[in-house]
């Protein structure tokens, strides 16, 4: 896949209906957990720990490295085999280390590579990886 640039993110990637949630935060603060719980509700793993990211065309792309392809961790039982997505387009950025306080939250962006993406904020609320599954389906109403 020739790519405009590229480049390695330390980040846990998931899928739903072919649009990609970059999950970034600092180690242990729940990436693959949030990626797990996602994929039980039907998400499809991208990539677990490391992600690629790449410019493609005008728009970001996910991929996972190839040693880690078909990988998650979970802490306390080990590496676990994971359907994958394959390559997805980038749809959010959720970062974990950043904790959403608004009801309805503004809409947020971040820039990534030079492309502007939504941003998302953690939130305790045990509906909280359901809800990313429903914003990937289906988006946020603004």
């Amino acid at each position: 896949m020739p790519t405009d640039s590229s480049e390695i993110l330390h980040a846990t990637a998931v899928a739903v209906a072919g649009r990609g949630l970059l999950i970034r935060g600092a180690s242990g603060s729940g990436k693959s957990g949030l990626a797990l719980e996602m994929m039980a509700r039907g998400a499809l793993l991208v990539a677990d720990d490391r992600v690629i990211v790449s410019l493609r065309d005008g728009a970001l792309w996910l991929a996972p490295p190839a040693p880690l392809s078909g990988m998650i961790e979970a802490r306390g039982i080990g590496l676990l085999n994971a359907a994958t997505s394959g390559p997805v387009r980038l749809a959010a950025v959720l970062d974990l280390d950043e904790v959403e306080t608004a009801r309805l939250p503004q809409r947020r962006e971040t820039m990534l590579q030079g492309q502007r993406i939504p941003l998302l904020h953690k939130t305790a609320h045990p509906y909280f990886p359901a809800a990313l599954v429903q914003y990937l389906k289906g988006g946020r109403k603004e």
